[in-house]
């Protein structure tokens, strides 16, 4: 299954408090990195292990461990920053890479401006991470660029989604897992998911 929305009680009740317009910068940017956290459970629950043989207080013991190269978690600039901290508390070893991308205003298409990633990146698995996936442009082009580093295990994050967005991703890359911990309605007019959280970005950095 290439969707996977979670379905948790204590992340349901930490969205709602998100979704609320009152809710401070500071209170947002807390409980969307605790979201991500969460979340990290579930979006890991199929990788890998191997074992180690190593030495607790009373004997022995062939102990398990993520097995191969460790996990590469890539925000998109600049909402996505918010989801990585939640991450790594729960995976400290995952490196971390960095896309920026811009909509141009005239033709609508998603432009890529800034792109960092760690090496051997094409052996590893990817979690790209936002909090929102809405028409699914930027997620598409995101997804395109990690490709043409020959990324094959790609995994989209995202805190809320809408049918429109996840159609456009699976459409065009029907290989790549995707995490929400809400599946909302619909877009509107203006592109806002609803009922959604408004502008992330904006709310997590306090820049209205």
């Amino acid at each position: 299954m290439s969707l996977h929305v979670i379905d948790h009680p204590v992340i349901k009740h930490k969205l709602s408090i998100l979704r609320q317009e009152g809710t401070t910068s500071n209170e947002f940017r807390r409980i969307v990195s605790e979201i991500a956290s969460l979340m990290t459970y579930e979006m890991t629950r199929n990788l890998e292990v191997e074992t180690q043989t190593i030495k607790t207080p009373i004997c022995e013991y062939d102990a398990p461990f993520i097995a191969g190269k460790k996990q590469v978690v890539v925000p998109i600039l600049r909402a996505g920053l918010g989801l990585v901290e939640g991450i790594t508390n729960v995976l400290p070893g995952v490196k971390i890479g960095h896309i920026g991308i811009y909509r141009d205003e005239e033709t609508l298409e998603p432009q890529p401006y800034f792109a960092k990633f760690p090496q051997d990146l094409d052996k590893r698995q990817v979690y790209i991470v936002d909090p929102m996936l809405a028409t699914g442009g930027t997620a598409n082009k995101a997804i395109e660029m990690l490709k043409e580093k020959g990324v094959t295990n790609i995994n989209l994050v995202c805190l809320v989604g809408c049918p429109e967005g996840v159609d456009a991703v699976l459409a065009k890359h029907p290989d790549v897992e995707i995490y929400l911990a809400s599946l909302d309605e619909k877009l509107n007019e203006q592109g806002y998911i609803v009922p959604g959280l408004g502008d992330a970005g904006d709310r997590l950095f306090g820049s209205k």
